[in-house]
């Protein structure tokens, strides 16, 4: 005969008020995103709060601290800039194409919202440092995604890939750092202009790298 264990049953209300939470808490980031938008990155919870609706005592409830608030913001944007850097490189037919279409896909998107950018980039948002950073996380994920890209179209055309990991991570530092001066800068070139450079400028480099390997 078999045996059947017992297995635990989620109660009906617990598991809809974890849903309740949860679709509060994404409704209460996407009430700050609006207040940073409208107020700046260095927007306070009381901002936050009137933006939402509420107070911040209702704020507290469902976030452990203004880190806990700024981290769930943050992993909202990082999901949105990796599906579109996503989309925007499986579109490319080329490795040039590819290396374009994930620069003029970073840089637009922080041109759209800048004051969300140095939101999530510089957080003035916090008043202590973060315990991990997650535009850290974003750039490892980021450059990960396009190491597999440029490896794939290495391999396609007889070239070395051995060096394509750190090729990509320096790639995306150079993208991150190049958008974060020209967001600061106030009298900076339109995007189209700067994501041509920076596809001319990272291509010299990643071109060289992609003709194949002369037999020795």
């Amino acid at each position: 005969m078999d045996v059947i264990e017992d297995q635990p049953v989620a109660d009906g209300r617990t598991t809809r008020w974890a849903e309740h939470r949860r679709r509060r808490r994404a409704e209460l980031v996407t009430a700050a995103l609006r207040a940073i938008t409208a107020k700046g990155a260095g927007v306070g919870m009381d901002e936050v709060a009137a933006a939402a609706g509420t107070s911040k005592t209702v704020l507290y409830r469902h976030f452990t601290d203004k880190e806990d608030l700024y981290l769930a913001v943050a992993e909202r944007v990082n999901s949105r800039i990796l599906r579109e850097l996503g989309e925007a490189s499986r579109r490319a037919g080329d490795p040039r194409d590819a290396l374009a279409a994930i620069i003029d896909a970073y840089v637009h998107l922080v041109e759209a919202d800048p004051e969300v950018y140095r939101f999530v980039v510089q957080h003035p948002f916090l008043e202590r440092p973060l315990t991990a950073d997650p535009v850290q996380r974003l750039s490892a994920t980021v450059a990960d995604e396009t190491a597999r890209t440029i490896t794939a179209h290495l391999r396609v055309g007889g070239a070395r890939d051995s060096s394509a990991d750190a090729v990509a991570h320096g790639l995306i530092a150079m993208i991150r750092t190049a958008a974060d001066r020209w967001i600061s800068s106030p009298e900076r070139v339109p995007a189209d202009t700067l994501v041509s450079d920076l596809t001319q400028l990272a291509w010299g480099g990643l071109s060289a790298v992609l003709t194949p390997q002369e037999a020795p």
